[in-house]
């Protein structure tokens, strides 16, 4: 057999996903926040980018009295533009501007007169003394242990405990493995632990739950054996064997509901919520309001929106300039990657506002009625009506919210599977039926507690054809226990 070289022309199709093209999908499942930041990044990057500080055009709808301004429709894929803020003339009529400290030496604005630094320095370098300087955890309970303890040998003891202690308020450690490793008698090392507990948060340094309890208790002056007892037997609590309780504590009823009662208002972990963090406001993406005929209109935020333009005039100086040939390939690819970004922000705004209004219009019922109404839906319906790929659906409502006047909502909630109906009737949305689950067993009493299986009755003649697991898999998710322990608790109320 010889062999020899040979030439073949072969022809076959390839799907390659372009740096743009991952860069569209990137932006599209990414949340505003997320957008935000990487348009920031590309403005600092790419030199023919600038921010659009232009103001909002204002059309002759605007001009109207807010009353009258029509409302966009349903399918509108243009963003609303920003409201102005309130003018003097706007300020309320009971406005008392006699009392407005103006910054000089201790007296008044007089009305009509200007505010500010006594230096009439307009900078806002200081603007950060506003902020909220609060300590840390660590900080606020060393201030107090260099207050509360003289001795050098048991405040470096109690620092050793300031370092192991955790976030939640937790030292599991014990004494005698602190003394061990310090090298000082257990009994000294148990008083310093001691005097930390009644530090500001009350409840920080002990072993257990019992112990964080129990110290809270002391300090206010409640832990008495009945409710020592209590805390022995934490476990009754938690299965909510009201009756043992009161058996094991000696109490009657009303006793329990107050020792119970006080047991709630305790902190379980002191530590935990000194340093959390603020929570983050939801910025919703899309804007809902009704109209004044009874419909929706949809809009897209204009405060999410990032707004970014072109420089063709500084992109055509550049070119003239551009002498070698590097020169002129790295502007053209920065032209490239800046037409592109804006496109893909465009194409990202116009897919959120047409799958949002899409999914308006098919839970209409949710919007004007509540959650009883809220229709089964799944990423294909949207999909097909909007002519674009389920992929594409998903990524669209991946960390996007929508303000309506039922609250704000993230558009993923409104994608719920169905439960097929009784007799061939229409489907129902599995929220819907959680949430008339909870209505149930809401307005059940005491003496008519409902199990699963009456659950799986009544929703049977509403016309909810459900599996007993089903409602037990949603009565869990929804936190509420058994009709057992519903029972046991409805019967000695606590």
């Amino acid at each position: 057999m010889a062999l020899g070289p040979r030439l073949d022309l072969r022809q076959s199709q390839s799907l390659v996903m372009t740096p743009q093209l991952r860069q569209a999908i990137k932006l599209l499942q990414s949340s505003n926040v997320e957008v935000t930041a990487f348009v920031e990044e590309e403005l600092e990057r790419n030199p023919l980018l600038e921010r659009d500080e232009r103001p909002e055009p204002r059309t002759a709808a605007d001009e109207r009295a807010p009353e009258a301004a029509p409302a966009e429709p349903l399918d509108a894929h243009a963003a609303a533009t920003s409201t102005d803020l309130p003018t003097e003339g706007a300020a309320p009529l009971d406005a008392d501007w006699g009392n407005v400290y103006d910054g000089e030496g201790g007296g008044y604005a007089e009305s009509g007169g200007r505010g500010g630094r006594a230096d009439f320095d307009e900078s806002l370098s200081d603007i950060e003394d506003l902020a909220d300087g609060r300590k840390s955890l660590r900080e606020h309970l060393g201030e107090q242990v260099r207050l509360t303890f003289g001795d050098a040998r048991e405040r470096l003891i109690a620092a050793q405990m300031l370092a192991l202690v955790d976030p939640a308020g937790r030292l599991a450690i014990t004494d005698a493995q602190i003394a061990t490793a310090m090298g000082c008698p257990e009994a000294q090392v148990a008083a310093v632990r001691a005097r930390l507990q009644r530090l500001d948060p009350v409840g920080m340094f002990c072993r257990d739950l019992r112990e964080c309890l129990a110290v809270q208790l002391a300090d206010r002056n409640r832990l008495d054996p009945c409710m020592d007892r209590l805390l022995d037997n934490l476990e009754m609590l938690a299965r909510r064997d009201l009756r043992g309780l009161m058996r094991v504590c000696e109490v009657d009823q009303e006793d329990l509901t107050e020792m119970v009662a006080e047991l709630r208002r305790l902190d379980p972990k002191p530590g935990a919520s000194f340093d959390a963090p603020p929570a983050m406001a939801v910025v919703p993406d899309v804007l809902m309001r009704r109209m004044p005929d009874g419909g929706w209109a949809v809009e897209l935020n204009p405060e999410t929106l990032p707004r970014i333009l072109v420089n063709r005039g500084f992109h055509a100086r550049a070119v003239v300039g551009a002498k070698s040939r590097d020169d002129k390939a790295f502007i053209a690819d920065r032209l490239q990657s800046a037409t592109w970004l804006v496109k893909s922000l465009e194409q990202r705004a116009n897919t959120i506002l047409k799958v949002a209004a899409e999914i308006v219009r098919r839970q209409d019922g949710f919007f004007r009625h509540g959650v009883a109404h809220l229709r089964p839906l799944i990423l294909r319906d949207v999909a097909e009506y909007v002519a674009m790929h389920e992929s594409t659906v998903s990524r669209v409502t991946a960390n996007k919210y929508i303000a309506t006047p039922r609250g704000t909502f993230e558009l993923k909630y409104f994608f719920t599977t169905a439960i097929a109906g009784t007799l061939g009737g229409e489907a129902h949305s599995a929220e819907a039926v959680r949430f008339r689950i909870r209505e149930m067993i809401g307005a059940e009493t005491c003496a008519d507690v409902l199990s699963d299986d009456a659950i799986v009755e009544r929703l049977r003649k509403e016309g909810v054809d459900i599996a007993r697991r089903t409602v037990a898999k949603y009565r869990e998710a929804l936190r509420i226990p058994s009709s057992v322990q519903r029972k046991r608790e409805k019967a000695v109320p606590a």
